[in-house]
C-alpha cells in the first residue's frame, strides 16, 4: 500500500506521459531475461522500414532486444492517430529536454510502478487520472503539502491511500 501511495503521487507530481517516451534502462539494472530472437530486417513491414530506415544499415549488428524494442515501437507508431503522434512526439521533447539525472529517476519510478501487481498498477492509474482532472491550482496544492509533510506523515497518507486533507 505504500509503495502504491508513493509511486501514485510520484507519478502524479512527474507526468506519467513522459515515462512511455524512455529508453530502456542500462543492462545493469534489468533483471537477466533471455534475449529476444534476432529479427530480419525483411521481417519488417515496408512501413516499419521507412520509419526505421536510419537503421538499416546497421541492422543486423544491433543487440536483439534493441532490434525487438525498435520493431515494437515502429508498430506501436503506426497504429497510432495524428493526435496520438503529436502528443507523443511533444513527450518524447520533453523527456530529451530533462537532464540525465532527472531521466534516471523516472526510469527507476517506472520499474517500480512496472513491479507492482497489476491491481495496484490500476489503483496508481486510477489515482493519477483523479489527479490530472484536478485543476491546476488544487494539483500544486496537494504538491505543496505533500512537500510540508514529514516523512512519518508522509506514511500515514500512503497508508490510508488517500491524500491530504489539510
Amino acid at each position: 500500500m505504500i509503495r502504491t501511495w508513493l509511486i501514485g503521487v510520484t507519478l502524479l507530481a512527474a507526468t506519467a506521459s513522459v515515462c512511455i517516451a524512455q529508453s530502456p534502462p542500462p543492462a545493469s539494472e534489468q533483471s537477466p531475461a533471455p534475449a529476444p530472437a534476432a529479427r530480419n530486417w525483411q521481417s519488417l513491414s515496408p512501413q516499419q522500414q521507412q520509419l526505421l530506415r536510419n537503421y538499416q544499415g546497421t541492422w543486423n549488428t544491433l543487440p536483439s532486444d534493441r532490434q525487438q524494442s525498435l520493431a515494437k515501437g515502429s508498430q506501436r507508431w503506426l497504429s497510432m492517430t495524428p493526435e496520438q503522434r503529436s502528443s507523443a512526439q511533444q513527450r518524447f521533447s520533453q523527456w530529451r529536454a530533462m537532464p540525465p539525472e532527472q531521466r534516471q529517476v523516472l526510469r527507476q519510478r517506472w520499474q517500480q510502478f512496472k513491479s507492482l501487481p497489476p491491481e495496484q498498477q490500476q489503483r496508481v492509474r486510477e489515482n493519477f487520472q483523479r489527479f490530472r482532472q484536478m485543476t491546476p491550482e488544487r494539483r500544486t496544492e496537494l504538491r505543496r503539502q505533500w512537500h510540508q509533510m514529514s516523512p512519518a506523515e508522509r506514511r500515514s497518507v500512503i497508508q490510508r491511500g488517500s491524500p491530504p486533507h489539510r
